[in-house]
């Protein structure tokens, strides 16, 4: 990542992730295949709904590999940008939804007190 904010994902940190705990990234690497195999849903829409999944978690790795994955599976950029636009509302439907929280909170603040 240019910006300066994150390293960029390099094969150095790659392998040094590897040689500190191969058994970890070995399993971790199997899971992700698995994970992202045709099954009861093909390939592409596992890349699409990582694309979504990316953005709610803001990983700035997961977002750039997923969605070069998504596009060597056949997304086009407009099933990407409904994919994005999919996770920015359930992001903003979490927000509102939580808001039900600050209402309880407030609800109670406003109750009298017994004394």
């Amino acid at each position: 990542m240019p910006d300066g904010l994150y390293p960029t994902a390099t094969a150095e940190f790659a392998r040094k992730r590897r040689d500190l705990t191969p058994e970890h990234e070995a399993a971790f690497q199997a899971f992700s295949k698995t994970v992202f195999a045709e099954g009861a849903l093909p390939a592409k829409v596992k890349q699409l709904i990582a694309v979504a999944v990316a953005h709610v978690t803001q990983c700035p790795y997961c977002i750039k590999g997923h969605t070069k994955a998504a596009l060597r599976h056949g997304a086009s950029q407009q099933e990407l940008m409904e994919a994005i636009w999919v996770a920015a509302e359930m992001r903003a439907g979490a927000a509102y939804a939580h808001s039900a929280l600050a209402l309880e909170e407030m609800a109670k603040a406003a109750t009298p007190k017994d004394t």
